[in-house]
């Protein structure tokens, strides 16, 4: 577990104190724990001995274990591929990599789904299934395929959902966001300048925002009503999407359940100009 995720799993055993003082760890997570512990203890607003007890109750013996671990982790961030790999490539066994993979995603999709909170997941179903409201959904370089995947099925189960394009015509878009929309948004590390920007002036019009990111979080993170940080670690030289595509799965199909009647109306009338279309093979 990172650090993060570890703070966010010890949340319900924590003092008020203790509890301001992981808003501030997690606000610029990790850089926000790299400097004296009398400026983490000052910008939160706590006594040191406050800090000095919290970074033990997450294991480690003292401050400076501390750091270099977030240290570590804002390595990880910031790295690119061919770093990653020759990170890798050292600390691996050298069972088939099908063995490796698999067993690292697995990993990674149990202790996503151990760090969601039903209520948090249930409140973004219920905004996605309401039709007052419209949907925008964005990703980026890579992510861009998550908000591709989400936005083909959000589509077909109700109307006043779009996709944000990728490329310099995003901002045109932000002309037709407005209040009591709901953006969604996906970012993971290396975080991407344009999602970030869009974001901002998503939440300046007044749109609530939905993040899909990694455990390291997003700076989005900070304007965002509702975070999903799903584990990406595996070992090859890129990122994982697999358990954010299980919880952008998981959220098609608890909104399709909740608008079942007019998700099969609607697919009836698909279905219609599928045909008409001969887009798919008939077999007779």
């Amino acid at each position: 577990m990172t650090i993060a995720e570890q703070i966010q799993a010890r949340r319900d055993e924590m003092t008020r104190a203790e509890t301001q003082l992981a808003d501030v760890i997690l606000d610029n997570y990790p850089v926000s724990g790299l400097g004296s512990i009398t400026e983490l203890a000052e910008k939160a607003k706590v006594s040191t001995p406050t800090v000095a007890r919290m970074v033990q109750k997450l294991g480690f013996s003292g401050y400076a274990p501390f750091q270099a671990a977030l240290r570590t982790e804002l390595g990880e961030m910031i790295s690119g591929p061919v770093a990653k790999h020759d990170t890798i490539g050292t600390r691996l066994p050298q069972e088939h990599v099908l063995t490796r993979y698999a067993l690292a995603a697995m990993d990674n999709l149990r202790g996503t789904i151990d760090q969601i909170e039903a209520e948090d997941f249930d409140a973004v179903c219920a905004l996605i299934a309401d039709p007052a409201r419209r949907i925008h959904i964005a990703g980026g370089r890579i992510t861009g395929t998550l908000a591709r995947h989400l936005y083909l099925h959000l589509q077909m189960i109700r109307p006043g959902v779009t996709l944000v394009p990728l490329d310099a015509s995003w901002s045109h878009h932000m002309l037709d966001l407005a209040e009591g929309d709901l953006l969604i948004a996906f970012d993971v590390r290396r975080y991407e300048n344009n999602t970030l920007l869009m974001a901002q002036m998503a939440h300046e019009q007044g749109a609530q925002i939905a993040l899909f990111t990694d455990p390291w979080r997003s700076p989005i993170h900070r304007i965002a009503q509702h975070c999903f940080a799903g584990r990406i670690a595996v070992p090859s030289a890129w990122d994982s999407s697999m358990s954010l595509m299980l919880l952008v799965e998981c959220m098609v199909a608890a909104v399709q359940e909740h608008l079942w009647d007019e998700v099969k109306a609607r697919n009836d009338r698909l279905e219609a100009a599928f045909d008409r279309t001969k887009l798919f093979r008939k077999f007779t």
